[in-house]
């Protein structure tokens, strides 16, 4: 019997009763034919003037076509069989292939595709290799074409990268050759369907409660807050979470590069930069929003993450009445932080002097989050920094709290994020609007 030119053996087509008896058991090479002929099928069946905005219909027609083709090429399939079957061709006309099935997997929080053959997972802050592939580069290719047409956006040659989300929210990037040299790369971090609150990053061991009673204070009292950390470090979700501890009843602009932050309250405007066209026109960056936002009588405001000319406008924007900001950076420490955000001013192409910069941000940064992927995978808050001024040409931190490692465990590592015994110099701020933490948050006690 012939699939698409392609003979299946024998031993696919005549199973012994001995072969056939174990359900779930199909021929890999079969069961893949057999997905891309009832593909074929029920895609030249669809008639132009149909609505194929009706998933029902189609679902229909896939199953019929299934049972169909099944009874053509006189296969015997199990219940599994014939299950695992109807899902894979579901999957592979209606949402995003071998891809599905990840997605659907809340234990998955990035999904890394290295060309057709290599799929790989990071499940608990490690990676692995999956056994699903796709059929070829044109399989990939088109899967990731189905992601990004529904957002307007698309990838071929002229346009070889492309960043967008699905519409869970979960951000993907994707670049195809001649830029990558193994074929087309797909990268798709995932979010949780239920963001992670201040329970969950206690449970998980991130930071404790102490530590976020102390954070709900700092952002109560608007002092302007960075967090830093690498990739796939969790800022993004600890912004979520400090976003959180925003007053209802102020006014919020989030700004962000794809749209990632899910903030609760109700008076919040998202705005999301937009990369420029096929004629290389219409880009509307980060900066620009930055500034934008400035006249849209903001509270707050919150950007995903500064990485070029924005940090400036952003400093000002802390600088000139509108404390209170949240923002990430990529870094490697507090300190780094800082000389990162010193390069990010120069890219904006103002000619400032180095000492010009430092005063701008000792001024307007008060608190650096940092936050950390362990060896063990899992991610932590670190450190904890007050800006603390300036001495001499150096901008001053000082640590509050400091995540102190105390061994292993089970393959997990043991330690506690654990007050230096500092009392932070904006202090009276937090006080200023009626919150008492005590000196226990800080580790030390009032002498009598």
């Amino acid at each position: 019997m012939l699939i698409r030119g392609t003979r299946i053996p024998a031993a696919a087509t005549e199973l012994s009763a001995s072969e056939a008896a174990p359900a779930g058991r199909i021929v890999p090479d079969t069961h893949r034919q057999l997905v891309t002929l009832v593909r074929d099928r029920v895609v030249a069946s669809l008639r132009s003037d149909e609505d194929l905005s009706d998933s029902e219909m189609i679902r229909r027609r896939i199953a019929d076509v299934c049972t169909e083709v099944v009874r053509e090429q006189g296969i015997v399939l199990g219940r599994s069989e014939r299950e695992e079957l109807l899902e894979r061709a579901i999957a592979e006309i209606l949402g995003y292939g071998p891809l599905d099935r990840l997605l659907r997997d809340d234990t998955i929080t990035e999904i890394m595709v290295n060309g057709p053959y290599q799929v790989y997972i990071e499940r608990n802050g490690k990676i692995e290799r999956t056994a699903l592939t796709f059929d070829n580069e044109a399989h990939l290719l088109r899967i990731i074409e189905r992601i990004v047409a529904p957002l307007g956006r698309r990838i071929d040659e002229a346009s070889p990268m492309v960043d967008a989300r699905l519409p869970d929210g979960s951000r993907i990037n994707a670049i195809i050759p001649p830029l990558s040299l193994v074929g087309p790369a797909l990268t798709v971090r995932k979010f949780y369907r239920v963001p992670l609150g201040v329970e969950d990053l206690v449970r998980l061991g991130t930071c404790t409660s102490e530590f976020l009673d102390f954070v709900r204070a700092c952002v109560r009292a608007r002092l302007n807050i960075v967090i830093s950390g690498g990739t796939g470090a969790g800022k993004t979700t600890l912004l979520n979470v400090f976003s959180s501890f925003l007053p209802a009843d102020e006014r919020i602009i989030t700004i962000e590069d794809a749209a990632e932050l899910q903030l609760r309250q109700e008076h919040v405007v998202t705005l999301e930069a937009r990369p420029p066209n096929l004629e290389g026109k219409g880009q509307i960056t980060i900066r620009q929003l930055v500034i934008n936002a400035l006249r849209m009588r903001p509270d707050r405001i919150v950007v995903g993450e500064v990485r070029g000319g924005e940090a400036l406008d952003m400093l000002q924007a802390m600088n000139t009445g509108h404390d209170g900001s949240l923002t990430t950076a990529h870094s490697n420490s507090p300190r780094d932080t800082l000389r990162r955000l010193e390069t990010m001013v120069l890219m904006a192409g103002m000619d400032l002097p180095l000492r010009a910069i430092r005063e701008q941000i000792a001024s307007a940064i008060n608190l650096i989050v940092h936050v950390q992927r362990l060896r063990d995978g899992s991610r932590k808050v670190v450190q904890v920094s007050e800006v603390s001024g300036m001495e001499g040409d150096t901008v001053l931190l000082q640590d509050i709290f400091v995540f102190r490692e105390q061994g292993m465990r089970d393959g997990r590592i043991v330690g506690s994020l654990e007050p230096t015994g500092v009392r932070p110099k904006f202090y009276d701020r937090i006080r200023s609007v009626g919150i008492d933490l005590g000196p226990e948050t800080f580790g030390y006690t009032l002498q009598r």
